[in-house]
């Protein structure tokens, strides 16, 4: 994974649904293609997300080969309280990557 993009409203409202936006980096091959030499490219997908707010589920998602390359997310939360929004990405590879944002309750 290149790169994480995160969009979280500098501000929310307790006890509100947020948007957050996410924009992953990632070739997400399916496995399907051929190479110029007839071979089979192997699978790299981003197959697991997880998102949580200061240890709480928000979102837990699988993914499949038909999910395009560089996916873009958008799901909604609740706040009670300001703290870290924590993503996590598993891929084929094995690879997790975790970012970060913070979440500022007003």
């Amino acid at each position: 994974m290149d790169r994480v993009l995160i969009n979280v409203p500098k501000q929310v409202t307790r006890g509100v649904p947020f948007e957050i936006k996410i924009l992953v980096s990632h070739p997400m091959e399916s496995g399907q293609r051929r190479d110029q030499m007839g071979q089979a490219i192997p699978r790299d997908i981003i197959n697991h997300f997880v998102a949580m707010l200061d240890g709480e589920l928000v979102l837990e998602a699988d993914f499949f080969p038909a999910i395009s390359a560089n996916p873009f997310l958008s799901f909604s939360a609740v706040a009670e309280k300001s703290g870290i929004l924590t993503l996590a990405f598993t891929d084929d590879k094995g690879e997790v990557r975790t970012e970060t944002a913070a979440v500022t309750v007003g």
